[in-house]
């Protein structure tokens, strides 16, 4: 009996300890910089796929403009971005995985809320240079969020959607020397259950950032 309690005590302790070592917190972001970068036209000429990332970490600072750029609120007095959606529903979320764990992106506060802790990327992709990037970013439609629409509505709007926001990061990275690629090849239903999303929670396209790789 007491090699039992011992042993019981032991795999607590060190169930606590791994909690305590994936525990992430929120992460308050600074307010982006919405001046700057190269002309529009430049970006557009600049703009490719890239599937090489360097090691080296974006800072608050970019990340909090990458997001902005992507889907971030533009006109404070009502709440509308830098992306157009259906309806306004605004149902794509943006998750953004790191080496430290997965966060959402809260546009109003300007906040990266904590979902799961660990490093996850290569759950983002099935292609081998996915966990090299600094971050992954995934767009998940929640449905809830879309109203009466039919299945098929809420579908195509919410992979339109997402192309808006994704080309959004496209043109962010061609003017800031980042690297980036949309990725369709991705195991959903395995990335759905460790993100824990609900039914409703849809992964339409996932998007790795990070600098070239240096030679």
């Amino acid at each position: 009996m007491r090699k039992i309690t011992v042993f019981s005590m032991l795999f607590l302790i060190a169930g606590f300890c791994f909690a305590q070592e994936n525990e992430i917190q929120s992460i308050s972001l600074p307010n982006p910089q919405m001046k700057g970068g190269k002309p529009l036209m430049e970006a557009l000429s600049a703009r490719k796929s890239m599937r090489e990332f360097g090691s080296q970490e974006l800072s608050l600072q970019t990340l909090s403009n990458l997001l902005w750029a992507a889907f971030g609120i533009n006109r404070p007095e009502s709440g509308k971005r830098t992306a157009p959606s259906v309806s306004n529903w605004q149902e794509i979320d943006i998750y953004v995985a790191t080496s430290k764990g997965v966060y959402v992106y809260d546009a109003k506060n300007s906040v990266l809320k904590p979902v799961v802790g660990g490093d996850l990327r290569a759950n983002f992709g099935r292609q081998a240079f996915v966990k090299t990037a600094p971050v992954v970013l995934a767009y998940i439609a929640d449905y809830s969020k879309m109203g009466r629409a039919s299945q098929t509505d809420k579908d195509f709007y919410s992979a339109t959607d997402t192309g808006f926001i994704s080309q959004n990061v496209y043109l962010f990275c061609a003017s800031e020397g980042l690297n980036t690629v949309v990725l369709g090849i991705v195991d959903k239903q395995g990335l759905a259950q460790s993100l824990n999303l609900r039914p409703e929670q849809k992964i339409i396209l996932t998007q790795p950032v990070g600098y070239p790789k240096t030679r």
